[in-house]
């Protein structure tokens, strides 16, 4: 293409050439169609991803680099496109046809400080049913409310820094989340499952990451240290508490407690046994017959 798009969807793929045709098919479904796709080969060394990503429609842009892990790939995806605005979508994930139309409606009807749009996700694979996603910066700090998948403008991912390359570990879209907060940008959700979120065996908060939470978020504290300052953060509690929020002051004094007190890898291991807890009593709850009159939640096909 010749003409500058709309929107560009970055797709970082790391040994997921399976995925790749059904990710490619939800795009092709899109109600808007003014927007580029650009896939970040992230030092893939499966056969089978290599030929895929050599044999796609070569309307498609493809990036090779060496393994760097997603917010490498993600970086690499955003300085490529030729957007303003800019999509980011994992290799496994689908989204609704209506998503970039949605999205792109939202953000360009709201105000400058508004730098990103995000929507609820449908599950599928492991797990079935709806996750609510939503922006608050007080529980942003505590817990990764906002999903990572996003359409954002591409001067507020400037302007925040990008995502930070060392977090190759896990939860950089979390660091990233509370970068574009202290660049002074907000997010608004659709309250619709617009993104197919594919949920494996390891994943969806049961992953290497939910098992190294403590690390992580004290990695994520001190590079943020005055975003959790008291000041703050009474600041951010005052603002938010007409919106959602789901952080009581109790639970976030008593988390922050725990995170001081505990070694890392027994708080990582307590997040990791709540989160388990929770996982197997949403999915008993998804699998349970049901009553007259009750409706069962909305499933889709995603991670």
């Amino acid at each position: 293409m010749s003409a500058v798009p709309t929107i560009s969807v970055v797709v970082p793929c790391y040994n997921g050439g399976r995925f790749l045709d059904q990710l490619i098919a939800s795009l092709a479904a899109q109600t808007f169609r003014d927007f580029e796709t650009v896939i970040i080969n992230d030092g893939s060394t499966d056969a089978a991803t290599l030929v895929k990503l050599a044999t796609l429609d070569p309307v498609i842009q493809v990036i090779h680099q060496g393994k760097g892990g997603p917010a490498a790939a993600r970086n690499r995806g955003f300085s490529q496109a030729r957007a303003d605005l800019v999509m980011v979508l994992d290799c496994d994930d689908m989204l609704e046809p209506t998503y970039l139309a949605e999205t792109l409606s939202v953000l360009q009807s709201g105000p400058p400080e508004v730098g990103f749009v995000f929507t609820h996700e449908s599950l599928m694979g492991a797990r079935q049913g709806i996750n609510t996603k939503y922006f608050n910066p007080f529980d942003q700090l505590f817990e990764n409310r906002v999903g990572y998948s996003m359409l954002i403008r591409k001067t507020a991912w400037g302007e925040a820094g990008g995502y930070d390359e060392t977090m190759i570990d896990g939860c950089e879209d979390w660091e990233f989340s509370l970068r574009l907060i202290r660049a002074g940008f907000i997010g608004i959700e659709i309250p619709k499952p617009l993104l197919r979120y594919n949920v494996s065996e390891q994943g969806f908060q049961l992953s290497r990451a939910s098992r190294q939470h403590g690390k992580l978020w004290r990695q994520i504290r001190k590079k943020h240290r005055d975003l959790y300052r008291l000041p703050n953060l009474i600041r951010l509690f005052w603002e938010a508490r007409t919106s959602r929020c789901e952080i009581s002051t109790f639970r976030a004094v008593v988390t922050l407690l725990l995170s001081i007190v505990l070694p890392d890898a027994w708080y990582s291991a307590f997040v990791h046994r709540v989160r388990s807890i929770r996982l197997a009593r949403a999915m008993k709850a998804a699998a349970a017959p049901m009553s007259a009159g009750q409706l069962r939640p909305k499933t889709g096909s995603s991670r």
